[in-house]
């Protein structure tokens, strides 16, 4: 079993990109299978490019919670150690969930 470190993003913050921005708007928890898993909902605006503009509500997996919020790094933002999530049953399982409840175009499940 593969322990890792994520930091979580912050909240509502804009991060531009060269088409638009994106933001995480939430931190949600999901039980399952006697574990929980970590995930941040958020979405994407394509609203500076020549190209046209769209938009997407997507979603950040990296994992289940194995210790939540070990460390804070320097700027305030939670650290917590994860365990990927590798099997892809479980994925599809995450993802319908997610899509359910919270309508999302796009799931992405972290690799260390």
């Amino acid at each position: 079993m593969t322990i890792y470190e994520y930091t979580h993003p912050l909240i509502d913050e804009q991060i531009e990109a060269i088409g638009g921005h994106y933001a995480f708007t939430r931190e949600i928890r999901i039980p399952l299978e006697e574990s929980v898993v970590l995930a941040f909902v958020g979405y994407a605006l394509v609203d500076s490019s020549c190209c046209g503009v769209g938009g997407c509500g997507y979603a950040l997996v990296p994992g289940f919670i194995e210790q939540y919020g070990v460390s804070k790094t320097e700027d305030g933002r939670t650290v917590s150690r994860l365990v990927p999530v590798d099997d892809e049953a479980l994925r599809r399982k995450i993802s319908r969930i997610l899509r359910e409840e919270h309508h999302l175009q796009q799931i992405n499940f972290h690799s260390p």
